[in-house]
């Protein structure tokens, strides 16, 4: 069976380039706002103080666009849509569309086609764009990560063998580390030590941690300190332990907007088999927003387009400040959702696709409100 693709016609050519240069420039605007408040005063200020030069300050606000065109690019669709559909209803065009036979789907076909670039874009900024801008900050600003961490190592039942508390690293050198060693023995839900190590330095290798200059505190089973001696070197964490612990570390620090899909996926299994379950559920929900979010650009498309088809008379601020209140009805509400996403209120999957979902409804309401 041939499948035949629909043919472009002049109409799709018209609306998909008026669209697009409305969209574009709404997307400019939406940029514009949302970068002078704060971040080009102080990209100004530090370039006249000789903090950087002059180069290095555009770069460092090219290297802001990713995170900022991730958000503006749906709110600008909808608006450069919702305004051409306006214009054209306003000017009589889309009553002679309809005239012809057009139906609504066919009408709003190069919409579709525009928001779906959109959501391409999306996605690879999220996927690739901001990690990436992320890391050329660090080295603009000569960022060194320095971390305090403090992880369980746990038995297959869930009881704690040790517990490693780093008070400060750089990538994978350690500096003052404590090690609280548990024992077997369990008293009224109180794990007893057996001993505590005191380590002032240490490195994180791939397959274990080796500390250095360590005081040993072994104790009794009373909780009493039985004998103190010094220690050269101590590998704790062995294996998968080291590994594991090193990574959860390191991303502990990292915004989730700084990480690839892959790595991001990688860390949410890491976080489930660990058993923690808040920052599971926070990072899930904001893993599964990566592939469902992109997609809120044909939504609002949708519902751009909508709001655009009034009648000659109609005034024209009723849809754009229903488009408006809709944007910032979404981006104000993403917040609370990974709010109830991370203290397990609500599933992630829930909190993840609900906001798609009500636009969905909403695009319904709309549809029927309209008579289309």
């Amino acid at each position: 069976m041939k499948f035949n693709f629909p043919k472009i016609t002049i109409y799709d050519k018209y609306v998909f380039k008026q669209v697009t240069i409305a969209s574009l420039v709404a997307v400019l605007l939406f940029t514009i706002v949302w970068i002078a408040p704060e971040m080009l005063l102080n990209t100004i200020k530090g370039a006249l103080s000789g903090e950087y030069s002059f180069k290095t300050a555009i770069l460092i606000l090219v290297y802001d666009l990713p995170k900022i065109l991730n958000s503006t690019f749906p709110g600008g669709l909808l608006l450069g849509i919702l305004f051409t559909f306006d214009k054209l209803s306003k000017d009589s065009e889309m009553t002679i569309f309809r005239a012809v036979g057009m139906s609504f789907p066919r009408i709003i076909a190069p919409v579709i086609v525009l928001s779906l670039f959109f959501t391409g874009i999306c996605f690879v900024l999220s996927d690739k764009g901001t990690p990436m801008a992320a890391s050329k900050m660090e080295a603009i600003h000569g960022v060194v990560r320095t971390t305090q961490y403090i992880y369980t190592q746990k038995d297959e039942s869930g009881l704690p063998l040790a517990s490693v508390i780093v008070s400060k690293s750089r990538n994978r050198d350690l500096e003052n580390v404590l090690v609280l060693d548990f024992s077997s023995n369990v008293y009224q839900d109180v794990h007893q030590l057996s001993h505590i190590y005191s380590a002032k330095s240490g490195y994180a290798y791939d397959d274990k941690w080796v500390l250095k200059d360590i005081t040993n505190y072994s104790i009794s089973n009373d909780g009493i300190y039985i004998d103190i001696n010094h220690l050269d070197e101590l590998n704790v964490l062995n294996g998968d332990a080291a590994k594991n612990a090193y990574t959860l570390m390191v991303y502990s620090t990292m915004k989730e907007r700084d990480i690839t899909n892959k790595d991001l996926g990688n860390y949410v299994k890491l976080l489930k088999k660990e058993k923690l379950t808040e920052e599971y559920n926070y990072n899930l929900n904001k893993y599964l927003q990566r592939f469902l979010r992109p997609f809120i650009c044909v939504l609002l498309a949708i519902l751009g387009a909508l709001l655009g088809f009034s009648k000659p008379r109609e005034q024209r601020l009723i849809g754009f400040t229903i488009g408006i209140g809709c944007i910032f009805l979404y981006y104000i509400t993403l917040p609370c959702f990974d709010v109830l996403a991370e203290k397990g209120v609500l599933s992630p999957y829930v909190t993840a696709t609900l906001p798609l979902v009500a636009f969905i409804i909403a695009i319904q309401q709309f549809y029927k409100a309209k008579d289309l």
